[in-house]
Formats: C-alpha cells, structure tokens, sequence
C-alpha cells in the first residue's frame, strides 16, 4: 500500500509541472488527490488574493459546464479550516455545525466523511483548501492527512506558478489587441466591430476544422493583427474614399511585408502566428495572391483561416466604394471560390460553422464597442493555453 502510494506521489509531482493553465491544472489536481485518497470527490477551493473569498469550479450533475462557488473565508468547514490553518476529519459532516449544505443542494450529491486542510506555500500562506469528500469503505484517517498535507505544498507552487503564467499571457495578449485596434483605427471607423468579428470567425472556422484547443486560441488571438502593416501605408492611399489606383494597390500590398518585419523574430508563440498571418492572409490557394504568390498548403493554415475570415467580413460591411453584402450573397462568394482563392477545407469548416457565424455576426453588431474588454472578459473566464 505505501509502496502504491508513493509511486503516485511521484506520478503526481510529474503531472503537475506538465500543466500550466489554472483550469486544467486544478482538474488534474482533484483527479489525482481522489485516486491517491481513494474517495469519490476533491473539491479545491482557493483564495481569492483582494475579496478574500473562497471560490471552487463545482461540475453538476445535470450540466456539462462547472458551477463556480463563492463563500466568505471563515465560512462552512473549508472556510473555517483556511482562517484557522487546521486540517480537520469528519466521519459524518451532518453533525457538524460548520457543514453548509449548499454544494450538495446544487449538485444533488450526499457528502459523508470529509478530510479538509489548507493548501500552504513554502512560506506558510494559505492559497487555498482541499475538501476531499466520501472516501471508499471507510473514514478518512491521519495518514490520509498526512499525504494530503504533503500534497499541498507541490500544489501551492503549482497554482502560484499557472497564476503567473497566467497573468504573463494575460497582459500579452492585451497588449496584442490594443496593438491591432491602433493600427485598425487609421482606416476603419468599425475598427472594434471587424477586430472581434476577425477574432471569433476564425475561432469559429478552427472548431469546424476541428483543431486542437491550443491552435484554435492561438489563431483566436493572434488573427486581430493580420492588418497590422497598414501602419506603414501613407494616409492618402489608406483613407482614400475611393477606388485605388493599379500604382497605388501596389503600394497597398506593401502592408503584408510591412506586418512581416514588425512582428518577425519573436519567441511568441501567437506573435509567430500573427507575423504568418499578417504575411500570408491575402495569398490566394491558387498562386494568385500576394506578396509572394504561394499556393495550397506552402500558404501557413493560419493565415489560411484567417483569409477566409477576413473576407467574408470585408463583404458585410459597408465601405466608401462598396455597399455591404447580405450573409448569403458573401457566403455564396466563399463558396465559389473554393479552391481558387481558399482553402477548400476551410471553406468547408465555414460551412458547417456559418449558422454559429451568423450568430457571431449578430452578437458583435449588438456590442459595437471597443475590442479589449469585451475579449479580455472571455480571456479571464476562459483560460487560453
């Protein structure tokens, strides 16, 4: 049994440096302290540094999406364990006073036996609590304690460290999008509008594709700075009201190379992707696009989304020296260019997804505001890997 128990400590700590995105990390957490302590749920609640409170992601039985609960540090078992820094074993938490019944109420679950003790750091602080709930044939002992308490102090550099990696990616991505809303602003007055519809099109078009979760939040949110070169591009052929010139679109096209080199030589992962897509997302899939005229898959996927994406939305929306298209006429348009101007498997993927596009496209006209909060909201309750 020690023996066991110690290889999946080991399992545990290997695990743990694997996972840097907070969500994920506590999943895996909970999931492998009810295998270690052999019971049938691990709640991890943890400290909010300003409000003080103690919030835990709950899954419920009736519904795929995690309930999030709050209660007052001091409050119920796990807030009383946290305020006063103690580990506390329960046979039976009906009998105790502390219990609140409220998790149970709202997952429609019965909790019993309890082992309950405070996540610390290396320096003492508590981040948060354990609350593992029912263990299998029998009550929770001191041994069960003590392995929980180990645990804590790898968990605690864990959730500080995913804290930090997560804030780190946090502000970067700000700082892509205010990036990309200054260089929209010089052309467009809907700047917001495209920027969010650019963003969740090809989010879109990724789920369809079914890519990875990771690829699809990198092309999520390094497409809003596809456009990015049109800082290089003179006013007088940028806000002409009117068609170009052959002698001036040449100059236009300039704005690929000119993204290249303000986002080339980076170790960014989503500024990489940005640098392809603001390179590559006017080539066409028959050669016939610029700057260099590649084709079919040498065209990066990203960029590839992302064109499609950026059309269809140009098409929608009134210009100086064209009136917007209705959702059916630029899908049509798409379509037809399968395989000519697109990727014929993204075309098919903004297919399948153009209902949840249309819906996009509705939802972004009803909020025409400024991108940055809007998409910062989603980052905060939706961590990007």
């Amino acid at each position: 049994m020690l023996e066991t128990k110690l290889k999946l400590l080991l399992n545990f700590g290997a695990v743990l440096s694997q996972e840097t995105n907070l969500e994920k990390l506590l999943g895996v957490i909970s999931s492998q302290v009810k295998t270690i302590l052999a019971c049938d749920k691990c709640y991890i609640f943890l400290i909010d540094p300003v409000s003080k409170h103690l919030s835990a992601s709950i899954t419920r039985y009736d519904d795929p999406q995690p309930l999030v609960i709050r209660m007052p540090f001091g409050k119920g078992i796990a807030g009383f364990a946290a305020e006063n820094s103690q580990t506390i074993i329960l046979k039976d938490v009906h009998g105790d006073p502390r219990f609140n019944s409220t998790i149970d109420e709202l997952t429609n679950y019965f909790s019993r036996s309890v082992l309950v003790t405070p996540i610390k750091n290396l320096t003492g602080k508590i981040v948060g609590v354990f609350e593992a709930v029912n263990k299998f044939n029998d009550r929770f002992t001191q041994d069960d304690a003590s392995v929980l308490q180990l645990i804590s102090t790898f968990v605690a550099s864990a959730i500080e460290n995913a804290r930090i990696y997560e804030r780190l990616h946090k502000n970067q991505l700000e700082t892509i999008l205010r990036l990309a809303t200054t260089a929209e602003y010089r052309d467009q007055e809907d700047t917001a509008l495209h920027l969010r519809n650019i963003s969740e099109y090809s989010r879109l078009i990724a789920e369809g594709m079914e890519l990875p979760q990771t690829e699809i939040d990198i092309v999520r949110f390094s497409s809003p700075l596809h456009d990015i070169g049109k800082v290089g591009i003179p006013d007088a052929i940028l806000l002409k009201p009117a068609k170009l010139t052959p002698e001036e679109f040449e100059e236009m096209k300039k704005h690929t190379l000119y993204g290249e080199k303000i986002l080339s030589n980076t170790e960014s992962d989503l500024l990489r992707a940005a640098c392809k897509i603001a390179v590559s997302h006017h080539e066409k899939y028959n050669g016939k696009g610029y700057p260099r005229g590649i084709g079919g898959e040498e065209i990066p996927l990203y960029a590839r989304i992302v064109s499609v994406a950026d059309v269809f939305d140009a098409l929608c929306m009134k210009r100086v020296y064209k009136p917007k298209w209705d959702p059916a006429a630029a899908r049509r348009y798409i379509l037809n260019e399968k395989g000519k101007s697109f990727d014929p498997k993204v075309v098919e993927a903004f297919d399948r997804m153009f209902d949840a596009i249309l819906n996009q496209q509705k939802i972004s006209r009803g909020k025409n505001q400024s991108i940055i909060p809007g998409i910062m909201e989603k980052i905060r309750t939706n961590s990007v890997g």
